[in-house]
């Protein structure tokens, strides 16, 4: 088996400054990825924009020159891409971690491909492939999707868009742009205040005018193949559908990280037991970098404010080295 000094699971931007800073300190790495680079970035909408400005998504002092100052996908995958490629970082792409064993001191991973060890992991997965599921009979139903990438596949259809978030409402403004009739589920009694501020009054006048129809406070119940059920506080209504974007929010892969023997926190945030000095786990030489840290409040850690995380652990590592 490959042997080296740490492995890191995932080839997201946080995965990708992690397998920068181990070079550029002279350990031996491995990045594995299940997908292509930055696999999440990658399965973000055709048009999705940034929240964060260009500078605060740049890793290990590489500048990232955008159009705009809030960059877009396709830049974002062109930025990390050629990180990749001109740094001749060791990454594995479309390989996907299926377990990792520790024995004394090492780590042993196994993967769909092969077997590796390592003395230290860093787990840097993110949580974009695990969506918060609204558990209604229908969901299953092949017109129901938890992930939004190209408003053209819905033009001229009646679509649902669940939830109130940036993405849910991305999702609302650019369909009825290309001629979706949209109707948004909202259980809260607002659109969500984190929706960027670009982008929040776009959505409240379509909805005040009518363009997009809005139930708050509202759940849905139930999804056929031709309606939807769903519950508001005046009643319920059925509503003629097509299709449903049910854009409700993604989280971490508990299990896997109770797998490798990470502590969660009891509580509904299931937060993992980590030294933020350190970004060590409680177990010993396995490592948290990036969104994964946050558990269910994914809404705390970005790449803008987790790109620190990169040095903390690899500094870590060199001192018990």
């Amino acid at each position: 088996m490959q042997q080296f000094d740490v492995i890191i699971i995932g080839g997201g931007p946080i995965g990708i400054a992690c397998g920068l800073e181990a070079k550029k300190r002279g350990l031996t790495y491995l990045i594995i990825e299940k997908g292509p680079i930055v696999n999440s970035l990658f399965n973000y909408p055709i048009n999705m924009q940034f929240f964060s400005s260009s500078e605060k998504l740049e890793i290990d002092e590489i500048p990232f020159i955008s159009k705009d100052a809030k960059p877009k996908r396709n830049e974002a995958l062109e930025y990390y891409r050629r990180i990749v490629v001109s740094n001749q970082l060791n990454i594995h792409l479309f390989e996907k971690v299926v377990d990792v064993v520790k024995k004394e001191a090492r780590f042993t991973v196994e993967t769909d491909k092969d077997r590796y060890t390592a003395k230290n992991i860093i787990v840097a997965t993110g949580f974009y492939d695990l969506p918060n599921n609204i558990e209604v009979p229908g969901e299953q139903l092949p017109k129901v999707s938890h992930y939004y990438k190209d408003p053209h596949f819905y033009a001229s259809q009646k679509l649902v868009v669940i939830g109130a978030s940036n993405s849910a409402v991305d999702a609302a403004l650019e369909c009825w742009r290309k001629g979706s009739e949209v109707t948004m589920v909202v259980r809260e009694p607002e659109i969500g205040q984190r929706v960027k501020y670009w982008v929040r009054p776009d959505i409240l006048n379509r909805i005040e005018e009518g363009s997009i129809k809005a139930y708050f406070n509202s759940n849905v119940t139930e999804i056929k193949e031709k309606e939807i059920v769903v519950k508001t506080p005046e009643g319920e209504v059925v509503l003629e559908n097509d299709f449903v974007l049910a854009l409700t929010g993604y989280r971490p892969d508990f299990k896997f990280l109770q797998q490798l023997g990470i502590e969660l926190s009891d509580d509904e945030k299931r937060l993992p037991n980590y030294d933020p000095d350190t970004m060590e786990t409680n177990v010993d030489g396995l490592y948290l970098a990036g969104v994964i840290c946050g558990g269910m409040e994914t809404h705390k850690w970005f790449i803008e404010n987790s790109r620190i995380h990169a040095p903390i652990i690899i500094n870590s590592i060199l001192k018990k080295k």
